[in-house]
């Protein structure tokens, strides 16, 4: 087994925190480390995981590879010549990384929140995913997604759903065959969603032997043709990702391998989030409120109980409403923050001691 650690996008729904030179997975949002280093000492050296830190490699942009080798030294990396979405990244790690055609590759994105009492079973509940990835539902070497018990019915995430009827315990998890991704519905949808057994959220974590993603990429994509002459050329790689419009593996590969049968689901229940913006990262660092970003030169309005998040002269600061929003660059408005001033001072001062190391 060896694991890839998406280390990719911008972060936008949680400027002005993350910047173009600091993107959400090298910031440390929820603790004293990045959610790259989180995310690389949660899996490696752990005894419900075979996996030690020469077994990691980040996929990540070439402008921070030396964030990673600064963060996490030890690990692999693979770097992009510029962002294309998961899809261009699981391929080009597909290439790159040398391991046997039927080890288990486990996909994880880097910025993602696991609850601490529950990495145990995180960890265990990929241990066994791994055996679904070398066979299940009669299928040799199918491709297996994770998904996350649904606590409410979110619009903010895509969905699994299984065909329920055919569930089996296999190694500890309840697997299914998949039979569907919907992509973010609306709210009368969700609510469906949830109440239908099985469902659960897409997270974004694969496991699958090399030789399985390889067919896969090869019967859906282009992507192998493309990127495969081209790797280890710095030029030519580039000149192949101009060529890239971004897609997801979700969309690029494993829609279509679930309706040929080809793909196979476990839900877990581990305190999961992907601090994907402001009112989940508040939730993260045990604040009250909502939160948003302002666009650069939108015209906004903070109220009494609110809070803003802004870059003054290039320096994070926090400042407190009623007050009204203009400003020249991304600002985040937290609403209903306000008696939780000192968690958001503490969260800004932790990534402003970060960009004075940097």
């Amino acid at each position: 087994m060896y694991a890839v650690i998406l280390a990719g996008g911008g972060g936008t729904r949680l400027w002005p925190l993350s910047r173009p030179e600091t993107p959400k997975p090298f910031l440390p949002l929820t603790g004293d480390r990045s959610l790259l280093q989180i995310a690389v000492d949660r899996i490696v050296d752990h005894g419900e995981l075979p996996l030690g830190r020469d077994d990691v490699t980040v996929v990540t942009d070439r402008r921070y590879a030396g964030l990673v080798r600064e963060q996490v030294p030890g690990v692999g990396i693979v770097a992009e010549p510029m962002g294309r979405n998961t899809a261009a990244a699981v391929t080009l790690a597909t290439l790159s990384i040398d391991r046997a055609d039927d080890e288990v590759m486990v996909v994880l994105p880097a910025d993602q929140l696991i609850a601490g009492s529950s990495e145990g079973t995180y960890r265990a509940v990929i241990a066994g995913a791994a055996g679904l990835a070398t066979g299940a539902f009669e299928t040799e070497s199918p491709l297996v997604t994770l998904g996350i018990a649904p606590t409410e019915p979110s619009t903010q995430y895509g969905y699994l759903i299984p065909d329920f009827g055919r569930a089996e315990r296999i190694g500890g998890l309840d697997a299914y065959p998949l039979e569907a991704f919907e992509e973010k519905p609306d709210q009368a949808r969700a609510v469906a969603l949830q109440r239908q057994p099985g469902v659960a959220w897409n997270a974004g974590i694969f496991l699958w032997r090399r030789e399985a993603i390889r067919a896969a990429l090869e019967r859906h994509t282009g992507l192998l043709t493309l990127l495969g002459p081209s790797v280890g050329s710095r030029t030519g790689l580039e000149a192949a990702y101009e060529q890239l419009r971004p897609t997801s593996i979700d969309r690029a590969v494993m829609e279509g391998a679930a309706a040929s049968g080809r793909v196979v689901m476990a839900a877990m229940d581990v305190g999961w989030s992907d601090l994907g913006g402001w009112s989940a990262l508040l939730a993260a660092v045990g604040a009250s409120g909502s939160g948003r970003v302002i666009p650069a030169g939108t015209p906004s309005e903070a109220g009494p109980d609110d809070l803003i998040v802004e870059r003054m002269d290039g320096r994070l600061a926090v400042a407190d409403g009623p007050r009204a929003i203009l400003a020249p660059s991304p600002t985040a408005l937290l609403a209903g923050a306000a008696t939780s001033r000192s968690a958001v001072e503490a969260l800004v001062e932790r990534v402003s001691s970060w960009e004075d190391r940097a």
